[in-house]
């Protein structure tokens, strides 16, 4: 019998472990070398089939933009298969936007996989991300399925086995434009020290980046690398520095995930954090303990070509 509809479809955010920004394009694309995982901390999406080929986003909390990602996302596969088919999307937005935790991309990427699985496709995972990139940078990795070491604007994925770690994340009411902090000096200064330096051993990826479990942790622990963005970040939004801060005098490290402007504290690996989150946070400041996720939910939803 073929689906009807697909409920409670989760969107998880990431989060950058760290962000080397290593080299710009001739085109203005700026070049990556970052660690990401998935965490638990997601949007709910919801998707019923349409025959009359129209697609049409329902938002059941804050409005999104007209046009937003998961419209786009479901276009360009409508349009990519030739179906006839359509689709009532539904969003349940929990992730807060400007974050740097890949809200939109997450949901556009959750979007691809769901329309696959319910207008029939069943197309692998090499036809979705092309169109997962012409979208977004993020996507491929929403869509590779596992925690990865990231590279080239975000179309090189490494797959990297992660054991589960508590993480806290605060995001505070100011958001951040990714352009504009791509944009800022500081960056532009990163760019160029990584170019003189032909890329630092430390910044190079690794022969072996798929791995045994765990094999990345060192790099967690000894604070391991940067976030290239956040000086940038904390220089257009002041709130990211209360943030970095708050977080550090509780758990003894802190840094800012994408280009924020939501930042992280690693608080643990057992069966509860290290330390509890901090509760004094500025009104219209967002926070939740996270637990990082070793495969994304829909990771079996496109399959994987040998």
């Amino acid at each position: 019998m073929a689906l009807r509809a697909l409920y409670d479809v989760p969107a998880p955010a990431k989060l950058n472990l760290f962000l080397h920004v290593v080299g710009r394009r001739a085109d203005g694309y700026h070049l990556i070398d970052s660690l990401m995982l998935p965490i638990d901390w997601c949007d709910t999406l919801h998707f019923e089939l349409r025959d009359d080929a129209r697609l049409t986003r329902h938002d059941l909390g804050d409005p999104l933009p007209a046009d937003d990602l998961c419209l786009r996302a479901a276009r360009a596969l409508q349009q990519a298969a030739g179906t006839p088919l359509g689709a009532d999307i539904s969003i349940e937005k929990r992730l807060p936007s400007g974050a740097g935790l890949g809200g939109g991309s997450s949901d556009a990427a959750s979007t691809l996989l769901a329309l696959n699985r319910l207008w029939g496709l069943d197309w692998p995972l090499s036809r979705l991300l092309p169109i997962g990139l012409a979208l977004g940078a993020d996507l491929p990795f929403f869509l590779g399925g596992t925690p990865a070491r990231v590279s080239g604007i975000g179309e090189t994925l490494t797959p990297v086995a992660l054991a589960g770690r508590w993480f806290a994340v605060v995001k505070p009411a100011a958001g951040l434009e990714t352009a504009r902090v791509f944009a800022s000096p500081q960056v532009a200064a990163a760019v160029e020290a990584a170019r003189i330096a032909g890329f630092s051993k430390a910044e190079r990826r690794p022969s072996d980046g798929a791995g045994k479990p765990g094999e990345s942790e060192p790099e967690l622990e000894d604070g391991f690398g940067r976030n290239d963005l956040q000086a940038a970040a904390e220089a257009l939004c002041p709130e990211v520095s209360r943030a970095v801060a708050g977080l550090h005098a509780a758990f003894g490290n802190s840094r800012m995930t994408g280009s924020g402007s939501a930042v992280f504290a690693r608080a643990g690996t057992g069966a509860a954090p290290s330390a509890a989150m901090p509760s004094d946070w500025p009104a219209g400041w967002s926070s939740r303990m996270c637990r990082s996720l070793e495969r994304h939910p829909l990771a079996s939803w496109a399959r994987r070509e040998a």
